[in-house]
C-alpha cells in the first residue's frame, strides 16, 4: 500500500514539474500542456460552436432540425440556444459531431469528382 502511495505521489510530481516547465517559460500554458496533439481527429481544436455554425450554415436550421430533431433546433433556433443545450445534453452533443464528421465526408466525397 506505501509503494503505491509513493508511485502515485511521484507520477504526480513529474506531472507537475513538466506542466511547470512549460508554464515557466512564457507564464502561459502551451497547447502542449495542455492536451496531447491529434492529428487524426477531425474535431480537435474546433470547438462545439464552430460544429453549430458550420451545420447550420451547410444544412440550414429546417433541415438540421430535421436530421436531429431536437427543440433548439426546431423551434426558434439560435446559435447560443443551441450550444446551452448541446452543452448540457451529451447524448445530442454525440449526435451533431457525428452529422458534422458525416458533412465533412461528404465533402471530401463530392470534392474529389
Amino acid at each position: 500500500m506505501e509503494a503505491q502511495r509513493h508511485f502515485g505521489k511521484q507520477i504526480m510530481q513529474q506531472a507537475y514539474h513538466w506542466v511547470s516547465l512549460e508554464l515557466s517559460e512564457n507564464g502561459t500554458m502551451t497547447e502542449a500542456a495542455a492536451a496531447p496533439q491529434q492529428p487524426k481527429n477531425p474535431l480537435h481544436g474546433l470547438t462545439l460552436e464552430a460544429i453549430v455554425r458550420a451545420l447550420e450554415a451547410n444544412y440550414g436550421w429546417e433541415e438540421l432540425g430535421q436530421r436531429i430533431p431536437v427543440r433548439c433546433f426546431t423551434q426558434d433556433p439560435s446559435v447560443s440556444s443551441s450550444l446551452k443545450f448541446l452543452r448540457k445534453t451529451p447524448w445530442a452533443r454525440e449526435k451533431v459531431e457525428g452529422l458534422y464528421l458525416f458533412m465533412l465526408r461528404e465533402k471530401r466525397r463530392y470534392e474529389g469528382r
